[in-house]
């Protein structure tokens, strides 16, 4: 039985991961005849460490059972990305660049990933085959016939590479009940056959899905349970209060659940801001002399200043001055302003060209830059549609746990534009509620791709 040792094949993960990085750098100088020195040794355990640190902060050494192979070998390379631009400003920042061959710093900076990915398939595969066989197995209960248990059923036992033995439900409610929410319902026994089973032995873990108004029974069942060696875990459901990026924490020695929450707060917070701080230097160092053109065009065509600033709600509902170049007559910035629409006698002809292509919105890098917005996010509104629509839209301001971004997930998805029905904003905040919940760094890249290649994006832009 290796699920026991979970722990020590934590640990050995992590070992392979360094060996891995600073094997592969080794082999690097090995076949291209450079001489191993100081600082590749230097550069090799700077790496090992960096990759590590990311890779604690991106939940890269929990356990994967019961997840996709792929979302552990992205979150590989994720780390790895972020191993690089450390790297190389450490070369910087020590004026060691010239000590490094450009060959080997490549081919090591491209062969890690194949490795740590090939790797951990490796690893998986073998795992996969040890679970299907019966081995390394996990015998999983779960107390409740309801919805979140049948939920929970499913993603637990669906793939037997999981290595999950599902035992059944037990519950003491009617026993047709689980019929008639899902046929494939076994139920086992009462609440006494569970605690007889686990204190025999037989149950490695349970969750107790029960409706969290049945406090009285979930606290029996746990106060038995702590006369088992089983591991018992609460699966409750949560779906009633619309959690935003909800998990479980404790104040001093007192469990509370996050119902509105962020995810940037800790680690998840200095990764984003990395993110946004490498983005735009990158991205406005692409653009400035595209930016300079668009500045001149803008003053020439049309009276009025290059850059219109405007006041919107940031993070925390406070508000912000976010920039653009005008792209119309006015520049309205009060409680009273008339969204754009197709068609707008306001919208200059240069302008016009600059909406359809999101150019206007090029001066925000500098917003991003200076910590008031991110590169991706909940787009701002106006102050004065903020408070329009955050008494008709239910969540409206949760949107506002977050740095608002250039661009998101509403508008790649084509929810950008005019909102002149409360139906298209609520389809847009569910989208940012949507992205805040489920955010990854994967997740970004993948908006920035399809805000610069999507179709979807160029919808409504006017």
């Amino acid at each position: 039985m290796l699920f026991p040792y979970h722990r020590l094949a934590s640990i050995g993960q992590r070992l392979a991961d360094a060996a891995i990085i600073y094997v592969s750098l080794l082999l690097a100088c090995y076949l291209y005849s450079a001489e191993w020195g100081g600082v590749y040794i230097i550069a090799g355990l700077l790496a090992a460490l960096t990759f590590h640190t990311f890779g604690e902060m991106n939940g890269l050494y929990r356990s994967w059972r019961g997840s996709a192979r792929r979302e552990e070998s992205l979150n590989a390379l994720l780390c790895w990305l972020l191993v690089l631009p450390v790297l190389l400003l450490a070369a910087f920042v020590t004026k060691t660049t010239e000590g490094y061959s450009r060959v080997v710093t490549l081919g090591w900076f491209a062969g890690v990933p194949i490795a740590l990915v090939a790797w951990r398939f490796l690893v998986r595969f073998m795992l996969s085959g040890v679970r299907s066989a019966g081995q390394n197995a996990r015998t999983v209960a779960i107390v409740g016939v309801t919805p979140v248990g049948f939920r929970l059923m499913h993603h637990l036992v669906d793939d037997p590479a999981h290595g999950i033995r599902f035992a059944g439900f037990y519950d003491d409610r009617d026993a047709g009940r689980g019929d008639q929410l899902d046929p494939k319902c076994h139920k086992v026994g009462n609440l006494q056959q569970l605690l007889d089973d686990a204190k025999a032995g037989r149950l490695d873990i349970v969750y107790i899905a029960l409706p969290l108004r049945a406090e009285r029974r979930i606290s029996n069942v746990i106060r038995g349970l702590s006369d088992t060696t089983a591991s018992v875990h609460m699966a409750a459901d949560m779906v009633m209060f619309d959690l935003m990026h909800g998990r479980w924490g404790a104040v001093a020695d007192v469990p509370v659940v996050s119902i509105y929450d962020s995810p940037f707060d800790g680690a998840g917070g200095l990764v984003k801001r990395l993110e946004d701080i490498v983005l735009s230097s990158v991205i406005l160092a692409l653009i400035a002399l595209p930016m300079l053109c668009i500045a001149l065009a803008v003053k020439l065509t049309s009276k009025g200043p290059v850059l219109f600033v405007q006041r919107r709600y940031g993070l925390g509902g406070r508000p912000i001055s976010v920039l653009k170049f005008r792209t119309m007559t006015v520049t309205e910035d009060g409680p009273n302003i008339v969204q754009a629409s197709r068609a707008d006698t306001r919208v200059t002809q240069l302008g016009a060209f600059l909406r359809r292509h999101s150019l206007d919105e090029l001066p925000q890098f500098f917003n991003v830059l200076s910590g008031s917005m991110s590169v991706v996010g909940p787009r701002p509104h106006a102050v004065a549609h903020n408070e329009l629509y955050r008494s008709r839209i239910h969540g409206y301001m949760l949107r506002h746990k977050v740095k608002p971004g250039i661009t998101g997930w509403a508008q790649v998805n084509g929810w950008r534009g005019e909102t002149d029905t409360d139906e298209k904003m609520q389809r847009r905040i569910e989208h940012d509620l949507y992205y805040i919940n489920n955010w990854t760094l994967r997740w970004d890249l993948k908006i920035v791709f399809l805000t610069v290649f999507g179709a979807s994006v160029k919808q409504n832009a006017y």
